[in-house]
């Protein structure tokens, strides 16, 4: 494997798995930003409270998207795969 293919890889690897997380650290922020607004609006100090609503968040964008992870998941490993041949030179 030369340095080019090398360098190329990691930045497919690197772009696909920002892609991948970026729905889900989204939401976390966007709830938790949410929440952190309502406490400071309502004076409840309460570190706990952003717990729950960021995980039924969470859970939620990560069962609505899953079958799109799961496509681009298994589109990108058939792409490395294929790579093999160029990989072991």
């Amino acid at each position: 494997m030369n340095i080019e293919t090398a360098i190329e890889l990691f930045q497919l690897t690197v772009s696909q798995a920002l892609m991948l997380v970026a729905p889900i650290l989204l939401t976390a922020m966007s709830v938790g930003m949410a929440v952190s607004l309502l406490q400071a609006v309502t004076s409840l100090q309460e570190q706990t409270l952003s717990f729950v609503p960021k995980l039924v968040a969470v859970g939620g964008v990560m069962i609505v998207s899953a079958s799109w992870l799961m496509r681009n998941l298994m589109d990108f490993t058939i792409s490395v795969v294929q790579r093999f041949p160029e990989i072991t030179q």
